[in-house]
């Protein structure tokens, strides 16, 4: 038996919602799977030169972990096509233990339910926006509670603005940007947040896209990080001139996501990529829309065997 498993890349915080917030896009990774006498990765596309080809790497890391709750003493074997980049706040890390964690329970004979799934790759994750919108698709809400288990909501608006990508030739792995925050944050910020994270949920839902750009605000990660991602507050600004309705970082960054009508994305783009330029770090910019499928997967016919890495 084979499978084949696409992934969403996810951008987490969207400004204020700080760990709690994220929404899916339409770029995918993909993964076949099947079960294998010896663990194997086979790695294509984004990071295929640096990312492990053994157990190492998420994807496996994953799916052992689904082995191991499922009782099951077995090895993998994985075929991996990247399009999400590494370490630009896109979930590549989240779409490759979900795509791993699904592509194996599947093998096994889907023994976790979807609830145990999701809990399984947040726990593997440290925090549920990422992984949560990879596996349900579209804009969610997650948080922990005191117990550690994983409540969500998925928001269903009745349309989403367009998305525009600016995707920075600078990695920042999400240890080191999580490494710049406070411990503690002032009662004045911590309002402030709350505020434009509410306002953000509720804008959306109404399709109110001019409240987005206070709505995208954000005091509790952003200006810390901002200076490992040289001129990001003059690409959110030049992001804003060009017609956009709000910008902000895309998780830990780097990458600058900006909401904004459908027309205006090459300028959106554009603007955002020479603000970068500006400040010598190079950058693509890519456009996108909201993705409401969340994981896919499928049976693929003629499946079993092993691949060559």
């Amino acid at each position: 038996m084979r499978v084949r498993v696409t992934v969403p890349a996810t951008s987490a915080n969207l400004g204020p919602g700080f760990d709690c917030l994220a929404v899916a896009l339409d770029l995918r990774n993909e993964v076949e799977a099947t079960l294998s006498d010896r663990p194997q990765v086979d790695v294509a596309g984004e990071g295929q030169e640096v990312l492990p080809r053994d157990e190492g790497n998420a994807v496996y890391r994953a799916a052992q972990r689904v082995a191991e709750q499922a009782g099951a003493r077995v090895a993998f074997a994985f075929r991996c096509t990247n399009r999400i980049p590494l370490d630009r706040g896109l979930g590549s890390s989240a779409a490759a233990r979900v795509a791993g964690a699904a592509a194996a329970n599947r093998l096994l004979g889907s023994p976790l339910p979807q609830e145990e799934l999701v809990r399984l790759t947040v726990d593997l994750e440290g925090h549920p926006d990422n992984a949560v919108a990879a596996w349900l698709g579209g804009l969610v809400v997650a948080v922990q509670d005191g117990d550690g288990r994983v409540c969500w909501q998925r928001v269903t608006p009745g349309r989403f603005p367009s998305v525009v990508l600016c995707v920075p030739e600078l990695r920042v792995p999400t240890e080191e940007a999580r490494a710049r925050l406070p411990a503690q944050v002032s009662l004045h910020d911590a309002v402030f947040n709350t505020g434009r994270a509410a306002l953000l949920v509720a804008a959306l839902c109404n399709g109110d896209f001019h409240a987005l750009g206070v709505a995208t605000q954000d005091r509790l990660h952003q200006p810390y990080r901002e200076d490992l991602i040289p001129g990001f507050r003059d690409a959110v600004h030049a992001a804003r001139q060009a017609g956009a309705w709000g910008a902000a970082l895309s998780g830990a960054g780097s990458t600058v996501l900006a909401f904004c009508p459908p027309e205006r994305a090459p300028e959106v783009g554009e603007a955002m990529k020479r603000a970068l330029w500006r400040h010598g770090v190079h950058s693509r910019w890519m456009a996108s829309s909201v993705d409401e499928r969340g994981v896919l997967l499928e049976d693929v016919a003629g499946g079993g065997g092993t691949w060559d890495g």
